[in-house]
């Protein structure tokens, strides 16, 4: 499973994002492959679900499954919605 964590400039708030979500997949027992990207190139690259803020998230769902996050943060909700994607995918 791939992971494409997006945003605007693809530098400071996807990678802090990517490291989070890999303490989460850790936390879980989970394996999976964690990028993060810029928005602009998001397209060119082939992810099973992009992860992104609010704010850019809705300009991700040409892309295929989207996670948004209404705060980049909160590990909380992060864990809970990349808990609740794996579980609707049966992969948890």
């Amino acid at each position: 499973m791939k992971i494409l964590v997006c945003c605007g400039s693809g530098l400071g708030s996807s990678f802090m994002i990517e490291m989070n979500i890999k303490k989460v997949l850790k936390e879980l027992n989970f394996d999976a492959e964690v990028d993060h990207s810029d928005l602009s190139s998001a397209a060119g690259i082939k992810a099973d679900v992009y992860v992104g803020t609010r704010d850019i998230a809705s300009q991700m769902t040409s892309l295929g499954d989207v996670i948004s996050l209404n705060n980049m943060i909160d590990m909380g909700e992060l864990k809970d919605k990349l808990t609740e994607y794996l579980n609707k995918k049966g992969l948890l």
